[in-house]
């Protein structure tokens, strides 16, 4: 018997082609089986013993010698001809059986890898078969790469091979993405190989000098056969939509690919363990050779942190996937635009969304007052701004608001405080499933839970990661995050040089300030506080505060005798961040600052007036061992808040000599 097998031109499409080659080769042992193959691929059907003779076909060639070869192929009188290209050129060459290009594929056939086997007659395409029989790894082969791994650059039973090139521009992860995962998996004990053809030598090259010393770069340097025996020998590969992807797929070896714009339900890895790192933005899959909108974000934002997770879920098991059994969203919408302190304590929320849906595209709508505490945290995908004073104030913006959240495809809403904008914007933003409090047009949402946050049973925190209780979702509410900007860091350094602080000082920070009447601790105490402990303890003094309490800060600059560094309304939220991981303390009233000191781990005293359970320290202080609060009740039967009758009572109950003990103690267990 003889069959023709044509196959495909880029060396990836062939690899996928190599399952229905096995098929024939097991249905028809003794066939004799002749390969049309293109120049790129070649090197897998030459010298193979399985196939009895390649012929190159370059489908750039003339007309005259396609006419020519097709004369050719007709006079060898082949049984079968299995045209993996689906083209008319198999179909009319004289045969016994041919694969027609006419053949309906069925909807539920997606993979590549299943279309050729049923474009190639077999019905049972999704069977099991004895894989990697038709790619021929020679002893040669094996030798060469066993040389390399014995010469101590990588040990193979920790070995993982990284592809960071792919045939198209478009399906490539960022070169420096892919040095700082290298460099992490080096930190982990991994040793790591760079594998590519001679049009990935630039990146493999980039991603070795810039990655932690240690990486080798066999990029251009081994045949398929070889590339075959080392994948063979990896842990596991790290790879974008690429020929090495395929190849690792063929061979069994576990794969982590990254996926773009291209659709992984029709070229994603087929190992038996692999799994497909991607971000599910409203335009991907797209399949499209160039981006409508030129960033590529579905690739840019994909940040070694997703892959590492990912690769650690692989090994994790049955564990991992009972942790995240359930539906899977792909585009999740967090909403909270009130204040920077609130924001700052749902950040537990984003990082347990992350953790149960690790390759779920996650944005975060605040208003933007709050735009530096969430930019740059890791675990989120996009920020976007909600302007309700401002940009978007009148209804008209609001709506034109909700369609453009609408074109972005959300699959889950997840209101953490409610407002009657944000569960319209919702609703009108047609995302299927929102997630929130049934007040404030709570209607609206079709996934609702009671609101109790005024009887202030448990922090704030808690109650945000309570609303996720229903998606399986738990959460860490002292797992706060704040990130620390690069150029904050330097503004600040710079300030701090100017006004003789160094590093090795203790720094005493005080906020006066507060957002209402009810919060603010007489300024006169906080002055006297300062001056006691730069006695006791040699502090040096940085007031802080917004622009709206500026009065209050220079007043308690200027009854402090000695020097203090005022920079009330002078610093951003993200300057705010970088000066408080410096200081030793923080004072303040109940504020947002006082949730950023928490978040960067510093240690937090903080003054609290109001009787209101809803408005208590118990919903609202400082979190961790880092924080201590103080709070007096003056036996109000009810509190007023900021149309007290008693000139806030509580708050003067509050004594110097009550902050001083409270300095002692949390120095002291710290």
């Amino acid at each position: 018997m003889k069959i023709l097998f044509i196959t495909l031109s880029n060396i990836g499409d062939c690899i996928l082609t190599l399952p229905a080659l096995d098929r024939l080769r097991r249905d028809y042992p003794q066939a004799k089986i002749t390969c049309l193959v293109p120049p790129r691929p070649k090197e897998i059907f030459i010298d193979n013993p399985a196939i009895e003779r390649v012929v190159i076909f370059d489908k750039h060639s003339k007309l005259t010698d396609k006419i020519n070869l097709f004369f050719s192929l007709s006079r060898e009188k082949f049984d079968t001809v299995v045209d993996m290209r689906n083209s008319f050129f198999g179909a009319f060459l004289p045969a016994k059986k041919r694969s027609s290009p006419l053949r309906f594929i069925p909807r539920g056939i997606k993979h590549m890898k299943d279309r050729h086997l049923f474009w190639a007659g077999f019905s049972d395409y999704s069977g099991k078969w004895k894989i990697h029989q038709s790619l021929v790894i020679t002893a040669k082969d094996v030798d060469y790469i066993d040389n390399i791994l014995n010469g101590g650059i990588a040990k193979s039973d920790n070995l993982i091979v990284v592809a960071p090139g792919a045939r198209s521009q478009i399906k490539s992860w960022d070169k420096h993405n892919f040095s700082l995962l290298c460099s992490q998996l080096i930190k982990e004990g991994h040793d790591v190989v760079l594998v590519g053809d001679n049009t990935d030598q630039s990146i493999c090259t980039y991603v070795q000098q810039n990655a932690t010393a240690g990486i080798f770069n066999l990029c251009g340097k081994t045949t398929i056969g070889e590339l075959a025996a080392l994948l063979k020998k990896a842990k596991f590969l790290i790879t974008n939509d690429s020929a090495v992807m395929h190849l690792a797929s063929y061979l069994n070896v576990p794969v982590a690919a990254i996926f773009g714009p291209t659709d992984e339900k029709k070229y994603g890895p087929w190992s038996e363990q692999s799994i497909i790192i991607k971000k599910d933005i409203f335009c991907r899959p797209c399949q499209k050779a160039t981006c409508r909108s030129t960033t590529l974000a579905c690739l840019a934002s994909i940040k070694p942190e997703d892959v590492l997770n990912q690769i650690q879920g692989m090994f994790e098991g049955a564990e991992k996937k009972s942790r995240n059994k359930g539906k899977q969203y792909q585009r999740i919408l967090i909403a909270r635009t009130d204040r920077i302190g609130d924001v700052i304590l749902s950040t537990p929320v984003i990082h347990a969304l992350r953790q149960k849906f690790p390759q779920a595209y996650i944005s975060m709508a605040v208003a933007p007052h709050a735009r530096e505490i969430v930019e740059g945290n890791p675990y989120l995908d996009e920020v976007i701004i909600y302007d309700k004073d401002g940009k978007h104030k009148s209804w008209w913006r609001t709506l034109k608001f909700a369609s453009r959240l609408k074109k972005k495809k959300f699959d889950l809403a997840i209101i953490l405080h409610p407002t009657n904008r944000l569960h319209l914007i919702a609703y009108l933003a047609a995302i299927p499933q929102r997630l929130g409090y049934d007040r404030k047009l709570g209607f609206l949402l079709n996934c609702k839970k009671k609101h109790t946050k005024q009887e202030g049973r448990k922090h704030e925190a808690e109650y945000n990661l309570d609303l996720l209780s229903g998606l399986g979702v738990t959460g860490d509410p002292q797992d706060l995050l704040m990130p620390i900007r690069q150029e904050s860091e330097q503004h600040i350094d710079e300030l701090f040089r100017k006004n003789g602080l160094s590093q090795t000082d203790k720094i005493l920070a005080i906020n006066p300030g507060a957002s209402c009447p009810s919060k603010i601790w007489p300024a006169e105490r906080f002055a006297e506080v300062v001056e006691r402990l730069v006695g006791l303890y040699d502090f040096k003094i940085l007031i802080l505060s917004g622009p709206k309490e500026i009065y209050l800060a220079d007043q308690i600059a200027n009854e402090i005798k000695g020097k203090v560094v005022n920079l009330a309304g002078k610093t951003s939220v993200s300057q705010l961040a970088s000066i408080l991981k410096r200081c030793t303390l923080f004072i303040s009233n109940d504020s947002g600052p006082v949730h950023i000191a928490s978040a960067v781990g510093t240690l937090v005293i903080s003054i609290f007036g109001r009787n209101q359970a809803g408005l208590s320290p118990l919903r609202w202080g400082p979190l961790g061992k880092h924080g201590k609060y103080l709070h007096k009740s003056v036996g109000c039967i009810q509190c007023l808040a900021h149309n007290c009758t008693k000139e806030f009572a509580c708050l003067k109950a509050i004594t110097v000599e009550d902050v001083l003990k409270a300095v002692k103690d949390i120095l002291s267990l710290n």
